[in-house]
């Protein structure tokens, strides 16, 4: 419990850094103060009652911060500014070498990269730029949970998508932003292997 306290503390504070950091930056968002905070805090907490790893707790930890911060700008004004989707890569990339997956972590980046990237191309209207960038870095933890969460995150990526198309009404005149279903997938994933009771395949417990 202290260390869920104490998540819920940091992931506050995280999240008011990561809603100033927004307003700073040329192609961020201004936010309104507690969304980051509060959403920041509960996914921090959640990982601090599931029994993980210290190692993949930071890639959790990390890996929500971001999640919050690009949601909330992709939701808003349906762009992922490249200061953020192109930090994650030495983030994670650090994050992923300490927990022992770096091998697993590079193939996934390089896999779900190309993926995006492909259909970008062939379908831009479909897939924007940003979430191209933002697709190496999640391909990277995605990987490093198993191979076959790879195929499941892009489904469940497409399916959340389609549901935020539903609960939109009209919102998104254009598209509708692909970022939030792939940061939601890629969150659920590498959070619920590790929380008890649950089969995983993640590289440093099947040691």
């Amino acid at each position: 419990m202290v260390l869920t306290a104490s998540l819920l503390v940091g992931g506050l504070l995280a999240g008011s850094l990561g809603r100033c950091l927004l307003r700073r930056l040329r192609r961020g968002a201004q936010l309104r103060p507690g969304w980051c905070e509060a959403a920041c805090a509960i996914l921090w907490g959640l990982a601090g009652l599931a029994d993980m790893p210290a190692p993949w707790l930071l890639v959790v930890m990390a890996l929500s911060w971001f999640a919050v911060v690009l949601i909330a700008t992709d939701l808003k004004h349906g762009r992922l500014p490249d200061a953020l989707t192109l930090s994650a890569y030495p983030v994670f990339g650090l994050l992923l070498a300490f927990a022992g997956s770096l091998e697993r972590a590079l193939v996934g980046a390089v896999l779900f990269l190309c993926l995006h990237a492909t259909v970008h191309f062939l379908a831009p209207d479909a897939l924007g730029g940003g979430d191209v960038k933002l697709s190496g870095s999640l391909g990277a933890v995605l990987g490093s949970v198993s191979w076959l969460a790879l195929s499941v995150g892009l489904a469940l990526a497409a399916l959340i998508t389609l549901a935020l198309r539903g609960v939109s009404l009209g919102r998104y005149s254009d598209r509708v932003p692909h970022g939030p279903g792939l940061l939601a997938a890629t969150w659920l994933l590498a959070f619920l292997p590790m929380t008890p009771g649950l089969p995983a395949d993640v590289v440093y417990l099947s040691r």
